[in-house]
């Protein structure tokens, strides 16, 4: 079985991301390729599209949003998504179990005893009058129901995990501050999500497995379960994988992938590229070390925004009174610095809102 070096692996993801070279897909097709943007900090997948599209417009973003062809939602890892509109609704059932399980694990004390499908009926009449809801709004509407918990461990668990909602404009416009009001999905969209597949069958799954590799493939099934938070994909995994072709990690890892997916040269040339906190170029794998240095992954899930020089996590960055301060982690060539200082300017430039394109990378350290 033929065994790919992180450099290989690196490259795959690049291209995978639409971060080896920019892609001239609309905004939407984009969102579909990616499985969803991580979006917990509302401004971020602005970015994370800038970084890979040709001449992206944030406009067109925020457009899908209003226009409810993209929406905001608690999906993979239960964390804040960026998905498009018929993805939420195909995959949505299949995320119940997880959703649950991970609420419970943070207040399975403030939540013992009660009876989660009575609280989520509770909460689905509440929101039956389609008034948008924060979230402490709607755990108070409760709160003389079940009192015991406090409102945030009953509001989290009826908008996180029991209700499946989503999150409403202006909450994620570009540069627009909102807070967040939920309403069911199926008031938003027009649609109740779709019906968990019969017992013994699961085409979402299938789906999912095809739609992982094709973002971030060559991948193990341990990297699909860290993307997605779902343990329950094997079955799923088994019954695609006659699709599929097999590698190995240099750590021996098996690793699966679309037959026709890119798989580029290792020595292809990699741009600068800028990504947001949080960004599933990084976090969509368990085994990070094809973009990342083990010793810097923790970045990965401190929301700190990252540089890629040569493909890897090469330095921090920021934005202060309109300029992007880079912090290099290791020290930079004096053509790496050039290449980021070129890009930072073109980010700034796309950040500002007073035409501002001021670079400052920090000392090599």
């Amino acid at each position: 079985m033929t065994v790919l070096d992180n450099r290989a692996l690196n490259r795959a993801t690049l291209a995978r991301q639409l971060l080896l070279d920019r892609a001239d897909l609309p905004v939407l097709d984009a969102v579909a390729h990616l499985g969803g943007l991580q979006a917990q900090e509302p401004q971020e997948p602005f970015v994370g599209l800038w970084s890979r599209l040709r001449a992206f417009d944030p406009a067109v973003l925020s457009d899908l949003l209003t226009d409810r062809q993209v929406v905001r939602t608690h999906l993979m890892r239960r964390t804040v998504h960026l998905v498009t509109a018929e993805d939420v609704l195909a995959w949505r059932s299949r995320h119940d179990a997880m959703l649950r399980q991970r609420v419970l694990g943070v207040y399975r004390a403030e939540l013992a005893g009660i009876d989660l499908d009575e609280l989520a009926a509770a909460g689905r009449a509440v929101l039956a009058d389609d008034q948008p809801r924060s979230m402490t709004e709607l755990s108070r509407a409760l709160a003389d129901r079940w009192p015991a918990p406090g409102p945030r461990a009953l509001g989290e668990m009826l908008v996180a995990a029991l209700i499946p909602v989503v999150q409403l404009p202006p909450r994620g416009i570009w540069r627009a501050k909102g807070g967040v009001r939920n309403l069911p999905i199926s008031s938003w969209l027009g649609r109740e999500v779709d019906p968990p597949a019969p017992t013994g069958t699961d085409p979402v799954g299938q789906t999912m497995v095809r739609r992982y590799l094709a973002a971030f493939g060559p991948a193990a099934t341990a990297d699909l379960r860290s993307w997605s938070g779902l343990a329950g994909l094997p079955a799923a995994v088994s019954a695609v994988r006659p699709e599929l072709v097999s590698f190995r990690d240099e750590r021996g890892r098996e690793l699966l992938d679309l037959p026709d997916a890119p798989r580029p040269d290792p020595d292809t040339p990699a741009p600068v590229r800028y990504l947001p906190a949080f960004d599933n170029a990084l976090l969509g794998y368990d085994d990070r070390t094809r973009i990342v240095d083990q010793a810097h992954r923790g970045l990965s899930v401190d929301g700190v925004r990252v540089v890629l020089v040569d493909g890897r996590v090469a330095a921090s960055w920021i934005v202060r009174d309109d300029t992007v301060i880079v912090t290099p982690l290791r020290r930079f060539t004096r053509a790496e610095r050039t290449a980021v200082t070129e890009e930072g300017h073109a980010l700034a430039s796309f950040l500002s809102e007073n035409d501002s394109d001021r670079v400052k990378i920090t000392a090599n350290p």
